[in-house]
């Protein structure tokens, strides 16, 4: 049997994110599960903002194309996914955006449709991004995804790492590593 495959991203494209530390962090763990883990940074994909007269006049972005691909080909998504203003940011929600997108020869929703994800969040205030992750959870279940109810918010994130990316709080951590565990295990025994 194949090994189940991750992709994993953070909503974010800034360079020094505590969304990718933390999605960088559980990629490694996936792979320590025993999943192939993608893992890629939204900057690689730069795309204009969602706009159907530009894909009617010029069609699908090329790198609108490459997430959609990345996105089919694998079987679950470990997204970090930054709060702002309490929401999904935007980079996160205009991939997600085009990637949505209909592709000739493939069913609707074929890169979300039936595939497991699982969400975290880290943020500096309180909250650790939770209200965001709410947001998140209704896309990518409106797009057919099977999103897992565990979910991981990193509070005061910028204390929350040590040196070597991992996180300094056991609770944390091991929240950290059950999350991962059921995408692997739920993935795994679904065949997806």
């Amino acid at each position: 049997m194949s090994k189940p495959r991750i992709l994993a991203l953070a909503g974010s494209t800034r360079s020094e994110s505590f969304n990718k530390k933390l999605v960088s962090h559980a990629s490694a763990l996936a792979t320590e599960a025993g999943a192939d883990v993608s893992l890629i940074d939204l900057r690689e994909f730069d795309m204009p903002l969602y706009d159907g007269d530009l894909e009617e006049s010029t069609g699908l972005p090329e790198n609108a194309n490459r997430l959609y691909d990345l996105f089919k080909s694998h079987d679950a998504l470990l997204l970090s996914s930054p709060e702002y203003n309490g929401s999904i940011s935007a980079v996160l929600k205009n991939a997600i955006d085009w990637v949505s997108r209909p592709r000739e020869g493939d069913v609707a929703l074929a890169a979300f449709s039936g595939k497991i994800a699982g969400l975290m969040a880290a943020s500096p205030g309180g909250l650790g991004g939770l209200r965001g992750l709410a947001h998140v959870r209704a896309v990518l279940s409106t797009l057919g995804m099977l999103v897992l109810p565990s979910q991981v918010a990193v509070a005061k994130v910028h204390e929350a790492f040590n040196d070597d990316g991992s996180l300094k709080d056991e609770r944390t951590s091991g929240m950290l590593r059950e999350l991962v565990g059921a995408v692997v295990r739920t993935t795994d025994r679904l065949n997806v």
